[in-house]
C-alpha cells in the first residue's frame, strides 16, 4: 500500500505530460511487475491512424521520443495490432491479448471526452489476475484523470492547439536535447547548414490579411479561419512535430528531424493546403510562413530569425514560405551577431 501511495503521489505532482508518461510508466512497471510498458500516442495523418510510442522502458531505464532526436518516431499503422483496433471499436478500457506462449499484452486505451489519443501497453510473461487487473485499472484511471487536467491547461482554448507557455516550455526542452547532441564547429557552419543534414527547424506562421476578415466578416468567421487553419496544421505535420497557437493569428512549428529540402517542402505544402482549402462564407485564404534551423543559439534569436524570414514573406506578396539562412546568403536580410545573453520569455 505505501509503494502504491507513493507512485499516485507521484503521478499527481507532475505539471507536465512527459513526466506523468514517465510517472505511469515506472508504477506499472514497478507494481505489477510489468516486463514491458509503453505509453504509445495515437495520431491521424494523411487519413490514416498510426500508433507510436511516446515513453517505454528498457533496461529498466525510462526513455521518452522527446528526447530521442536520432531515432525513428514516426510511429506504424496502427492496423498492426488488430486486438487495439476491435477494442477501440467496442470502446473498450481494457483489451486482452495472449500469445501461444502464455504472455499476456493488455492495452489500455485513454478515453477523454469519447476519443482516444494515448493507448498504454502492458506486457507480462503470464496473466494477470482479478487483484492486479483491478490495480491497473485504478492506476489508470488516475492518470487519465491527471492527463485531462494537463492537457487542458497546455492547450489553446479556441484550436485546441497547444498553446504560448507550453510553446516555452517545449522549445527550451528542444534546444537543451540539441545541445547534448555536440555543437557546430563555427558560426558559417551554423549559417550555411548542408542541405542532406538532419536538423530541428523552427517555423512561424501567420494567416495574411486576418484583419480584413475580421472586419468584413465579423470575429466569428475570424475564429472559424482560426480553428479550419489550425485543422490544416495538424494534418500537415507528423505526430513528433509540434504545433502550437502562438497568440492572435500567429502560429508556430517545430519540425523534427528532417532535411532542409525536406523541410521547405513540408512547409509549402502546409502554405499550398490553405491555399486550395475553401473557407466557408470568407471563401479563400492564404498564409506567410518563416522558418529557420534550431542552432545552439539562443531561444529569442532563433525564435527571432524565424519573425524575420516571417515578416520578409509578408513584405513581398504573402502566401509563400522564406528561409532566414537564404535570405541572409542572398542578402535580402542582414544578420546581427550579439554575444548578449537573453533570458528565454
Amino acid at each position: 500500500m505505501e509503494a502504491l501511495l507513493k507512485h499516485l503521489v507521484d503521478m499527481t505532482c507532475q505539471r507536465d505530460h512527459v513526466l506523468l508518461d514517465t510517472s505511469v510508466v515506472t508504477a506499472l512497471h514497478e507494481l505489477v511487475g510489468a516486463q514491458q510498458v509503453r505509453v504509445h500516442e495515437i495520431f491521424r495523418f494523411r487519413h490514416e491512424l498510426f500508433l507510436r510510442p511516446r515513453v517505454w522502458i528498457k533496461d529498466d531505464k525510462v526513455i521518452s521520443a522527446e528526447e530521442t532526436l536520432d531515432m525513428e518516431t514516426s510511429g506504424e499503422p496502427i492496423n498492426t495490432y488488430p486486438f487495439l483496433v476491435d477494442g477501440i471499436k467496442q470502446r473498450k478500457n481494457c483489451i486482452e491479448q495472449t500469445a501461444d506462449d502464455g504472455s499476456q499484452t493488455l492495452w489500455l486505451p485513454v478515453w477523454l471526452n469519447d476519443k482516444v489519443s494515448t493507448c498504454i501497453e502492458v506486457s507480462s510473461p503470464t496473466p494477470y489476475n482479478s487483484d492486479t487487473l483491478h490495480m491497473i485499472d485504478g492506476i489508470l484511471s488516475v492518470y487519465r484523470n491527471y492527463q485531462n487536467i494537463l492537457d487542458y491547461s497546455e492547450r489553446d482554448s479556441l484550436t485546441g492547439l497547444l498553446n504560448r507557455k507550453t510553446f516555452d516550455e517545449k522549445f527550451s526542452k528542444l534546444l537543451s536535447c540539441a545541445m547534448l547532441e555536440g555543437t557546430p564547429k563555427d558560426q558559417q557552419e551554423r549559417r550555411h547548414p548542408h542541405d542532406g543534414d538532419i536538423k530541428q527547424w523552427l517555423a512561424v506562421v501567420d494567416i495574411d490579411h486576418f484583419k480584413r476578415v475580421n472586419d468584413q466578416f465579423g470575429h466569428l468567421y475570424g475564429d472559424e479561419v482560426l480553428i479550419l487553419v489550425a485543422n490544416l496544421l495538424r494534418s500537415s505535420f507528423r505526430s513528433q512535430d509540434r504545433v502550437f497557437r502562438f497568440g492572435g493569428e500567429e502560429f508556430v512549428v517545430l519540425l523534427r528531424s528532417t532535411t532542409l529540402d525536406d523541410a521547405r517542402k513540408i512547409f509549402d505544402r502546409f502554405r499550398a493546403n490553405v491555399e486550395q482549402h475553401e473557407f466557408p462564407q470568407v471563401g479563400k485564404v492564404t498564409v506567410s510562413v518563416g522558418f529557420a534551423s534550431i542552432s545552439t543559439e539562443s531561444p529569442v534569436v532563433i525564435l527571432g530569425h524565424a519573425d524575420q524570414a516571417l515578416y520578409y514573406a509578408k513584405a513581398n506578396g504573402r502566401n509563400r514560405v522564406c528561409y532566414y539562412d537564404e535570405l541572409v546568403s542572398s542578402g535580402e536580410l542582414h544578420s546581427e551577431v550579439s554575444n548578449v545573453t537573453v533570458e528565454f520569455f
